[in-house]
């Protein structure tokens, strides 16, 4: 992901998780708040509670290729951080991809026509 895209500052993160609306999902849990800018930024957080450091990165990199993926698609704006939850470590990629792309259309971050390959799971 460009570094435009990238959430770098501690401050700021700290900032939308502690201002921002959060979605949760067994996977992963999204931070969301206003930036003002005319584009959206994302940061990429997993705690010890996921693993040694090689199950914290893979979690950080799947996420971030999750979004990647669906760039174009997230309406522009709004600062996000995506925080891993411990069974993320057994999780596909397929099904990380599917929980960031679930808690972004619920968020309304998608734009209108990019929600309607979503599949929707009921609870």
């Amino acid at each position: 992901m460009r570094r435009r895209y990238r959430l770098r500052s501690k401050d700021r993160f700290q900032q939308v998780r502690r201002q921002g609306r959060s979605y949760k999902h067994p996977l992963v849990i999204l931070v969301i708040l206003p930036n003002d800018l005319p584009y959206s930024r994302f940061g990429f957080t997993a705690s010890k509670r996921i693993g040694n450091a090689v199950q914290r990165n893979r979690a950080r990199r799947r996420m971030r290729e999750a979004v990647r993926l669906r760039l174009d698609d997230i309406k522009p704006g709004w600062d996000v951080v995506f925080i891993a939850r411990k069974a993320i470590a057994d999780a596909s990629f397929q099904d990380v991809q599917a929980a960031c792309e679930q808690l972004l259309a619920r968020a309304n971050l998608l734009n209108a026509l990019s929600t309607d390959a979503i599949p929707h799971q009921s609870a």
